[in-house]
């Protein structure tokens, strides 16, 4: 029998198993954090677990009848990173603090647009239509923090917060996904211009100096973001997410060479001109010195705080709510890596390691197996600004970069940062359904298809048995 009258499996049902395993992971981190705090099996427990829950198995049910052949272990995996976040939030949560119970609220919002995402978007290729709107949306997110009126103002040293009534939210998470679907978009239409002109100089083949527009404005953009917000993770993931989408439309190195050196260029100037960086460099280079480590602004306590406590969780932690990590600053959000490592252990970090490179895997497989360039390209895009993300919080919790202001993806206290990755996520199994079900012929409506588009088209239908 041909591959072709082959009917793949939906895998549904080791979808449910694996969801129910991962709600075992969180909820019994949660009953742990709850044993220690002599509060175990009370109300609170049972009310945000089965919420948890019903969120989890209801995301479920819209696989099944929206998305039924979407990869079967993305969902999983997410739900057992948001659980064991939301355990460690709780259990540093001081006396009156509600941040576990606004974590809560936000993974039950996030939930809920990444299943309306699910159910509306049919088909991703209809998100190449809006390759320049979505550009227009990325600016206008980026430039929100700077408006007076909506912008929250400086916090903690950076201007990317906007104010909506009584709570924040963080623009730039959102532009991340525009900006990934726009780099997409454009990309896939013009990667033969982007080919075939250019010169060679050695075995290395570069772009026309008018091709490199899309580079040079993702550069500005990232410097901009360092300038005007001070932000150095976010202006590091805008341009580390279109050196990676583009070099893997055209699969040509030089890309990659041009970018590194306009990174690298423009990380030296950032560090002779704005003090900022370079509080955050020398905090870096010389964190054990007791002039860095004591100074009021840009000091490492921070840093090294968390390298003492992971050092003191060892190889098996200290146990969940057994560890002192509240002596780190921002213990919930910035440095839950260093939480969790101090709790868990070496041992536990390593698997909340593994579970973040599964998802990341599993995203570059629904690249591959998907048939259009566009869902290619987006889902490469998407995938890699989640791993850019973990890797540049990471890096910096364990001093192997500069610490940086990102939030650790689905562990860490943050709303926008939450709802963010879980529209990713929905984007994700959408790509995967299309990559792993039936080829699909049905063409799009009259008007929504672009000339791009038909060229991507399958020409051949999976036959049924």
């Amino acid at each position: 029998m041909s591959q072709l009258n082959t009917v793949p499996k939906p895998r549904r049902n080791v979808e449910l198993l694996l969801v129910l395993l991962a709600l075992a992971v969180g909820i019994g981190a949660n009953m742990m954090v709850g044993v220690d705090k002599q509060k175990a099996f009370d109300s609170d427990f049972w009310f945000q677990s089965s919420l948890l829950a019903m969120a989890a198995l209801a995301f479920h049910v819209v696989l099944r009848i929206r998305a039924k052949y979407a990869d079967p272990v993305i969902l999983p995996l997410v739900v057992a990173l948001n659980g064991l976040g939301l355990a460690m939030i709780h259990r540093l949560d001081a006396p009156g603090d509600d941040t576990g119970n606004n974590q809560l609220r936000w993974t039950l919002i996030a939930m809920a647009v990444a299943i309306a995402v699910i159910w509306f978007l049919k088909d991703h290729r209809m998100l190449r239509r809006f390759t320049y709107i979505s550009l227009a949306v990325s600016a206008l997110l980026l430039i929100l923090p700077l408006v007076p009126g909506i912008s929250a103002g400086e916090i903690l040293g950076a201007r990317v917060w906007i104010r909506l009534g009584p709570m924040t939210f963080q623009p730039g998470e959102i532009a991340k996904i525009t900006l990934a679907i726009f780099f997409a978009g454009y990309l896939s239409s013009n990667r033969d211009l982007i080919l075939l002109a250019g010169r060679k100089i050695g075995p290395l083949q570069f772009p026309r100096f008018k091709d490199m527009g899309p580079m040079i404005t993702a550069w500005l953009v990232s410097i901009g973001v360092l300038i005007f917000q001070r932000d150095l993770g976010s202006s590091v993931l805008f341009f580390g997410l279109f050196i990676v989408m583009i070099y893997v439309a055209t699969s040509r190195i030089s890309w990659v060479v041009i970018g590194v050196a306009l990174l690298l260029g423009g990380g030296f100037v950032a560090a002779q001109v704005f003090s900022h960086v370079a509080l955050r460099i020398d905090g870096w280079l010389n964190a054990f010195t007791d002039e860095v480590y004591g100074r009021q602004f840009g000091s490492s306590f921070q840093i090294v705080q968390g390298l003492f406590g992971m050092a003191s969780g060892g190889l098996v932690g200290t146990g969940l709510g057994q560890g002192r990590p509240n002596l780190v600053p921002f213990a919930n959000s910035d440095m839950i890596i260093a939480s969790l490592g101090e709790e868990l252990g070496l041992i536990g970090l390593f698997a909340v390691v593994m579970m973040y490179v599964l998802l990341f895997t599993r995203g570059f497989r629904a690249a591959l197996g998907t048939r259009d360039a566009f869902g290619k390209l987006l889902a490469c895009g998407l995938s890699f600004a989640v791993a850019l993300q973990c890797f540049v919080v990471i890096g910096g919790v364990t001093r192997l970069i500069p610490l940086t202001g990102l939030t650790t993806p689905f562990l860490a206290a943050g709303g926008s940062s939450l709802l963010a990755n879980w529209i990713i996520v929905g984007l994700l199994l959408m790509i995967s359904h299309s990559a792993r079900g039936p080829v699909d012929t049905t063409p799009l409506p009259p008007g929504n298809e672009t000339e791009a588009e038909a060229k991507d088209k399958p020409t051949e239908a999976v036959k049924p048995l």
